[in-house]
């Protein structure tokens, strides 16, 4: 049986033409992109047979384009749209920073640092440049690392705020482990920027340290 086969509410696109993408689940979702299965395989049952190897949609989606094309069952057109579609959300994520409006809503900066350092299968600390309405001037990558972590340097940090004439940051940093929980590194190297900035009277407004769920914010946690 096809999908042309299954009832008209229940075939992915016509399910989210009446109730909406929400309504999927990720193999539907995932379905769509891949447009067909294989012999004997709908695309839904494809899809879910590739979550189920990858330990969900984040672990599939890591996969850089080579990767995914390799996998059985998707193309070369398959990956290149599922990576269009990451980077499309990762750039409507930024550009809801980039209106000119000043930062008031945490969750939409986390939820932006998530989708740009999330998948990186090394450490990489970013920061986010404001300016004194907390507005966002520009996010750097600035030092990449191993698995095990990334040399963070406060001079090269104050350069690039002097570059911006930023007036506050926001501090971004992965796990590649997935585990979110700030370290005692983490800590520390939060509070000697902190130290460092304060001196061209630049404020860190937090730190998010990402992994395979929602970021944690060291602002909340009250260790900034």
């Amino acid at each position: 049986m096809t999908i042309q086969d299954w009832p008209a509410a229940e075939r992915p696109r016509e399910k989210l033409l009446e109730r909406g993408a929400a309504a999927l689940s990720d193999a539907e979702l995932l379905a769509l992109f891949l447009g067909s299965g294989r012999q004997g395989t709908t695309a839904v049952d494809l899809g879910r047979e590739l979550l189920g190897q990858h330990a969900g949609l984040s672990g599939l989606l890591a996969l850089d384009a080579g990767e995914l094309r390799r996998q059985r069952g998707i193309g070369q057109a398959a990956a290149c749209r599922l990576h269009a579609a990451l980077e499309l959300a990762r750039r409507h994520l930024a550009h809801e920073l980039e209106r000119g409006t000043a930062i008031t809503h945490p969750a939409l900066c986390a939820d932006y640092l998530r989708a740009r350092l999330r998948n990186y299968q090394y450490e990489v600390f970013a920061c986010l440049f404001l300016d004194k309405r907390h507005r966002m001037i520009a996010l750097e990558e600035l030092f990449r690392g191993s698995i095990d972590g990334a040399a963070v340097y406060p001079r090269e940090v104050v350069r690039r705020c002097l570059a911006h004439n930023a007036s506050a940051v926001i501090l971004a940093h992965n796990h590649p482990s997935g585990v979110a929980e700030p370290s005692q590194a983490d800590c520390d190297v939060t509070r000697e920027l902190k130290r460092a900035l304060a001196l061209i009277d630049v404020r860190v407004l937090d730190h998010f340290v990402v992994g395979a769920g929602p970021p944690v914010s060291l602002a909340e946690r009250g260790l900034l």
